[in-house]
C-alpha cells in the first residue's frame, strides 16, 4: 500500500520542536496531530460528500513508517505511547522502532517510564466546574503538569484543558495566589479517581455536538488521555448530590415556610417551583441549594423556554420565584452573602430578555428536540435565540448602531491617552501601563494592546481614585487585562470562576516557561464576533 510522502515543513517542524529542552513541545505537536486524525473530531451530521475522510491515526503511522528518518523515529516514538490503547498499532511501532537507530533526547526514549504521581481537585461553592490538575514526571528530571477543567453545567465534560512543562506545586500555588478566596475549595485526588473524573469527562465532550474548541482543547487530548490511562483503575468520579421525591417536598415545604417563600405559596408558584427543582437536581451541578449565574443564564435562556410547555403568564414569575428561592438556599446551605448577590444579579440581567422570549414563537417541549434534530416542519418564525444572541450582542457593544458597525479589521496600535489623568495619579498610572503593555506584547497582540490601553485611560480619567488607593501594581494591571479580555469573550469562566486570569497574571509576574503555555487557560467560549469591544 503506498502512501502520500511526509512533507518537508513537518521535518523543519520536528527538528524544531527536537532541539526545544522542553519535551512539552514535541509532545504536544505529535498531540495535535493524532488530534487531526480522530474520527471523533467528525461531524456525525455531514453528508459524506461535505467531509470527505481523510488519513486514519493508523495510515498516518504508515507514512511515518515508510520513511525511515531520524524525524519520523521520533514521531514514531511519541505515537507510540499517545496510541498505545491500540496494541496492534503500538505493537508494530515498537516493531519498526527496533530495526532504528534511536533518535532524540533521553525523555524521548524513556518516553514509557512517563508517571503521574499527585492529582488535585480545585472547586467552587456554587458547583459550575472543577480543575482537575495532575503532575506527571518524565524522565531526566523533567515535569509536565496537566489542567483539565470539567464543566458541570454543560453535562460533565470537559470544556478546556492545557498542559504546562512546570511541576504541579507550582501550577497550585499560582492557582491559590490567584484565587485566594473562601468559596475555593481545595481537595488531594487518589490518581484513580482523577483518572475516572477525566476520562469521564472526555467521553461525555467527545458524544456532545457541536464540539467545544479552544485554543488548546482538544488538541492536548491524546497527550492527556495517554497520562489518564496509566493511572490506577478502580477510583471514583464524579458525585452529584442525590435528591429523592421526600427531600425535595420536605425542600418545597420549608422555602414556602420562610420569610422568603411565604407569600408566594400557591398552586402555580408550587409547580413552578418543581420545574426549577427539576433543573437544579437533574441538571449541571445537581445542587437545588447552589445556584450560580451560569446556572441562571442556561435556565432563563434556554431551558424553561424550551423545556416547559406553558403559558407566558405562568412562567413570567420564574425570575421572582428564582430570586426568593436563591436567597431561601444560600441561606441554607451557608453560601455568602456575596455570592448570592451576583446570582440574583444575574437573574436581574437574564430576566428582561427572559420575559421577550417567553412571548415569542418557538418551538417548545417535544418540537424544540425535533427542531434541534432538524425535523421539526413548519415553523417559519425567525429562530428565537437568534433574535435574542442579536439583542444582547448590540447590548454588550453598546447598541444596535455600533454592533452594526462591526467588521473584521482588527484595532490599530494607539499611543496611551493621558488626557484627563489627574498629575497626583500618573506616575502610578504609568506602572500600570507598563505592565499591561509587557503582558499584551508577551502573551497577546497589538489590538488586544489597544484595548487594554483604552480600557485603562478610561478608568484613570473617570475613576482616578482607585489609583490613590494602596495596592499592588501587578494586580491592577491584571485587572485592567482580564477587564478587555472579558469585554471581548477572550476570558470567560473556562476554567471556572478561581482561574480567569491564570495567564494574565502570569504574563506579569510569572517566568516565561508557563507564560508561553499557561495563556489557554483562559480560552473558553468562542471569541467575540467583529473588532474587540471598550
Amino acid at each position: 500500500m503506498s502512501h502520500e510522502p511526509v512533507e518537508p515543513d513537518l521535518f523543519t517542524q520536528i527538528n524544531t520542536a527536537l532541539s526545544d529542552p522542553d519535551p512539552l513541545h514535541l509532545l504536544s505537536f505529535v498531540s495535535s496531530l493524532l488530534t487531526v486524525v480522530d474520527p471523533r473530531g467528525r461531524n456525525p451530521f455531514a453528508r459524506a460528500d461535505e467531509t470527505p475522510d481523510g488519513p486514519t491515526r493508523e495510515e498516518l503511522t504508515a507514512m511515518f513508517i515508510d520513511v525511515p528518518t531520524p524525524e519520523t523515529t521520533a514521531l514514531l516514538s511519541v505515537v507510540a505511547e499517545l496510541a498505545n490503547d491500540d496494541d496492534l498499532l503500538h505493537a508494530r511501532i515498537r516493531r519498526e522502532l527496533a530495526t532504528r537507530p534511536a533518535a532524540g533526547p533521553q525523555w524521548l526514549t524513556r518516553l514509557a517510564e512517563t508517571s503521574a504521581y499527585r492529582a488535585v481537585r480545585m472547586a467552587h461553592v456554587l458547583g459550575d466546574g472543577d480543575n482537575i490538575i495532575i503532575g506527571v514526571h518524565l524522565a531526566g528530571d523533567h515535569e509536565i503538569t496537566l489542567v483539565a477543567y470539567v464543566d458541570h453545567n454543560l453535562g460533565q465534560l470537559v470544556k478546556d484543558a492545557f498542559v504546562v512543562p512546570e511541576p504541579i506545586a507550582d501550577i497550585v500555588a499560582q492557582y491559590q495566589l490567584i484565587a485566594d478566596e473562601p468559596d475555593v475549595v481545595w481537595e488531594d485526588l487518589s490518581l484513580a479517581d482523577a483518572r475516572v473524573w477525566v476520562e469521564e469527562a472526555i467521553a461525555v465532550g467527545a458524544i456532545t455536538f457541536p464540539p467545544i474548541e479552544t485554543e488548546s482543547w482538544p488538541a492536548c487530548r491524546p497527550l492527556i488521555e495517554w497520562i489518564a490511562r496509566g493511572l490506577p483503575a478502580g477510583g471514583v468520579g464524579y458525585q452529584p448530590p442525590q435528591w429523592d421525591s421526600n427531600e425535595l417536598s420536605r425542600l418545597t415545604d420549608r422555602f414556602f415556610a420562610s420569610q422568603w417563600g411565604r407569600s408566594l405559596d400557591d398552586a402555580d408558584h408550587r409547580d413552578l417551583l418543581e420545574s426549577l427543582l427539576w433543573y437544579g437536581t437533574d441538571y449541571g451541578p445537581g445542587d437545588p441549594l447552589r445556584w450560580s449565574g451560569v446556572q441562571v443564564e442556561i435556565l432563563f435562556m434556554d431551558w424553561l423556554p424550551r423545556k416547559i410547555d406553558a403559558p407566558a403568564e405562568y412562567l413570567a414569575e420564574a425570575p421572582e420565584l428564582l430570586g426568593a428561592f436563591v436567597r431561601f438556599a444560600h441561606k441554607e446551605s451557608g453560601v455568602r452573602a456575596d455570592l448570592t448577590d451576583q446570582t440574583l444579579a444575574a437573574i436581574d440581567y437574564y430576566a428582561p430578555e427572559y420575559q421577550k422570549v417567553i412571548r415569542s414563537p418557538r418551538p417548545q417541549g417535544p418540537a424544540a428536540l425535533l427542531d434541534a434534530l432538524g425535523a421539526g416542519g413548519g415553523f417559519d418564525e425567525p429562530y428565537w435565540y437568534q433574535e435574542m444572541e442579536l439583542e444582547s450582542l448590540a447590548r454588550q457593544v453598546g447598541g444596535e448602531e455600533q454592533l452594526d458597525q462591526l467588521n473584521a479589521v482588527p484595532l490599530a496600535d494607539e499611543p496611551f491617552d493621558w488626557s484627563g489623568i489627574p498629575d497626583d495619579v500618573a506616575p502610578r498610572v504609568a506602572e500600570v501601563l507598563e505592565l499591561v503593555d509587557r503582558c499584551c506584547d508577551t502573551l497577546l497582540d497589538v489590538e488586544y494592546r489597544t484595548v487594554a490601553r483604552r480600557v485603562l485611560a478610561r478608568i484613570a480619567s473617570a475613576g482616578p481614585a482607585v489609583f490613590r488607593r494602596k495596592s499592588r501594581t501587578d494586580t491592577a494591571a491584571a485587572a485592567v487585562v482580564w477587564i478587555a479580555g472579558k469585554a471581548n469573550g477572550q476570558c470567560e469562566l473556562a476554567a471556572g470562576p478561581f482561574a480567569f486570569d491564570l495567564p494574565i497574571s502570569r504574563g506579569i509576574s510569572i517566568s516565561r516557561a508557563v507564560r508561553r503555555n499557561a495563556r489557554r487557560s483562559c480560552c473558553g467560549r468562542e471569541a467575540s464576533r467583529g473588532n474587540p469591544t471598550t
